[in-house]
C-alpha cells in the first residue's frame, strides 16, 4: 500500500506531502498520523530551518476526513474520540519546533482549512480557496481548527467564515490576513513558495526555533479550554439529527442521475 505521505529535506528546508490526489488528498486516520510522525521525527534535525506542509495535485492540499472512515462514526461518544485522535496529528504540526508554512496547492476546505491553519504561515496557488464549511454537514470544526481561526483573523471574522460557510479566494483570504502569500497568475506554486522561504534559509537554525518558541507559547495560552469546548460540541453536532440530515442529502447529490 501506497504510503499517504511522503517527505523530503533540502538545504534546511522540511517538505512533507500529503500523497493522496485521487482522494483529494482527504485526512483518514492513517494520514493524520502519517503527517504527525514526519513532523515528531524531523523535530530533532539541528540543521532544519523550515517545514513546507502541502498536498499532491493541483486540486486540493487537504479534503476534510475521508468519507468512508467517517461514515462508520456513530455516535457522540466515537465522534468525539475521532476528534480527540485527529486533534493530536495536528497538534504536532502547531508544536513542531520550527516555523511551519502551508504551501496551498489546492483548495483548503473544512478539515482542511484546519489543517492549513494549524501551520504557522500560508502560501498559496492563485486558484487555491480556503473555507470552514463544516456547518453544511450540520457540525462544528473538530480538530483546533476553530480557535486558530478566531486568533488569527478575530472573532467577528471567524463567525463571518464558519456560519455563512464562506469560501475564500486568494485574494478574499489575503485581506483577511489567513494568506501570507499569494502566487500570481502564471506564476507557480513553487516559485512563489521559494520566493517566501528564500529569506529563512539564511537565518540560523536555532534564530528559527527561538522566533516559533514565542510564537507557540502565545499560541498556548487559554489553548486547551478552547479545544475542550469545540470537542464538546462537536460531539454533540455530530450525533446530532440534523447532521445525518445533511449527509443524507450529500449522499443523495452523489448519486449519479
Amino acid at each position: 500500500m501506497k504510503h499517504p505521505v511522503v517527505t523530503s529535506l533540502t538545504d534546511g528546508v522540511l517538505r512533507i506531502c500529503i500523497d493522496r490526489p485521487e482522494k483529494r488528498n482527504a485526512l483518514s486516520m492513517a494520514t493524520l498520523d502519517a503527517i504527525a510522525a514526519a513532523f515528531d521525527e524531523a523535530a530533532v534535525h539541528d540543521d532544519l530551518r523550515v517545514a513546507v506542509l502541502t498536498g499532491a495535485g493541483d486540486k486540493s492540499f487537504a479534503a476534510g476526513g475521508d468519507l468512508k472512515e467517517l461514515s462508520a462514526v456513530k455516535g457522540e461518544e466515537a465522534a468525539i474520540a475521532m476528534a480527540t485522535h485527529a486533534k493530536k496529528a495536528l497538534t504536532a504540526v502547531r508544536n513542531f519546533p520550527l516555523p511551519v508554512v502551508a504551501a496551498l496547492n489546492g483548495d483548503a476546505l473544512g478539515g482542511g482549512a484546519e489543517l492549513a491553519l494549524a501551520c504557522d504561515m500560508r502560501v498559496a496557488a492563485s486558484h487555491a480557496r480556503i473555507g470552514f464549511i463544516q456547518g453544511k454537514l450540520g457540525i462544528t470544526s473538530a480538530w483546533g481548527g476553530g480557535a486558530d481561526l478566531m486568533r488569527l483573523v478575530g472573532t467577528g471574522y471567524a463567525l463571518q467564515m464558519m456560519t455563512r460557510m464562506e469560501v475564500l479566494d486568494p485574494a478574499q483570504a489575503t485581506r483577511m490576513g489567513l494568506y501570507n502569500a499569494t502566487a500570481e497568475d502564471g506564476v507557480s506554486l513553487d516559485d512563489a513558495l521559494e520566493a517566501f522561504v528564500a529569506p529563512m534559509r539564511g537565518q540560523s537554525p536555532h534564530v528559527m526555533r527561538s522566533f516559533k518558541a514565542m510564537a507557540l507559547h502565545l499560541r498556548r495560552n487559554d489553548r486547551a479550554e478552547m479545544d475542550r469546548l469545540e470537542t464538546a460540541n462537536f460531539g454533540f453536532a455530530w450525533a446530532h439529527p440534523d447532521h445525518d440530515r445533511a449527509v443524507d442529502r450529500l449522499l443523495n447529490k452523489m448519486k449519479p442521475a
